[in-house]
């Protein structure tokens, strides 16, 4: 998984890279097919900071944004969302009923 942090309006610093990288080591964690991830963080007119990340992987594009009073806050909101949507469509592609048995019907 390579992680590509941008700024807009704010400067990265290591503490705030150190954060993102560990908040989205939960998403690869759960789905290791995670190809690529753009996170740009934003500050606008200092009152609201904005987190916003897409995730590449085969065949799909996961996009989500949060926006919070303060940065580490959006960047939690960030993952927490982008966490639900890749359990989503983990379970989108996970077999519905186990190979080999067979469904009684109902008589």
């Amino acid at each position: 998984m390579q992680l590509d942090l941008s700024g807009h309006h704010v400067e990265i610093t290591d503490s705030m890279r150190g954060y993102v990288e560990k908040k989205f080591e939960r998403i690869s964690r759960h789905f290791e097919q995670v190809l690529d991830i753009h996170c740009v963080l934003t500050v606008e007119k200092k009152l609201h900071h904005k987190a916003e990340a897409t995730l590449m992987m085969r065949g799909n594009k996961i996009y989500a944004d949060a926006t919070e009073p303060n940065m580490y806050a959006a960047i939690d909101a960030l993952t927490d969302k982008l966490d639900r949507q890749i359990l989503k469509h983990k379970e989108r592609f996970q077999p519905r009923h186990a190979p080999g048995i067979k469904r009684m019907s109902q008589n």
